[in-house]
């Protein structure tokens, strides 16, 4: 079986968990394979950040053999959801949609992937829905750091603040919101994803 991940960082693992099974990883919109040589194509939290997401499914069509498996999946920002309700968290919300969408993407992605692979030609389309719930303490800690230090050290700080979207104290107060989150204990957040496994 022979399956390429149109997503980074995750073939090494598979290739040794998985002995014996080829991977790849490629550029979604010009996969460097030939027509109709891949089991499954999967990609896993990609097509929201493209402006053509449509044109990279056709390209994951392209390379999947007769009967194989393209597999998508994606968040669904506008869905998320946590509790306690904080203000400044929406504020962070808004921001992403903003800086996503003035990037060509689409942070909505989940909803549209049946919509997207019936335009990419695909009839046989399996679409679902899964989430992650972050309430642990170990949960919190991790999700809340991650998002604490993307909203003021990473590429997103970076152009919300050259574009004019935030200031810095607006990303210093999104950051203390998700410290305090991940310090509430009765802190719970869900990330609702769209999936789709569409066959060839």
């Amino acid at each position: 079986m022979r399956g390429l991940d149109a997503s980074a960082g995750v073939i090494a693992a598979a290739q040794r968990d998985h002995p014996g099974v080829d991977f790849a990883v490629g550029d979604v919109y010009r996969l460097d394979t030939d027509d109709a040589s891949w089991d499954i194509v999967h990609a896993h939290q990609v097509l929201q950040h493209l402006s053509d997401p449509v044109a990279a499914l056709k390209e994951m069509r392209r390379v999947v053999k007769s009967g194989g498996i393209v597999a998508a999946r994606d968040s669904d920002y506008a869905a998320f959801t946590w509790h306690p309700a904080d203000e400044r968290l929406d504020r962070w919300l808004a921001l992403y949609h903003d800086i996503a969408r003035a990037n060509g993407g689409e942070p909505d992605a989940g909803r549209h992937l049946r919509s997207w692979a019936r335009q990419a030609g695909f009839t046989d389309i399996q679409p679902t829905a899964t989430a992650w719930c972050f309430a642990t303490p170990q949960d919190r800690a991790w999700w809340g750091g991650l998002w604490a230090d993307r909203v003021t050290t990473s590429a997103i700080a970076e152009q919300g603040l050259r574009e004019g979207r935030a200031s810095s104290t607006d990303l210093s107060e999104m950051a203390a919101a998700w410290r305090a989150w991940a310090a509430a204990e009765d802190g719970w957040f869900a990330v609702l994803h769209g999936e789709v496994i569409a066959t060839r």
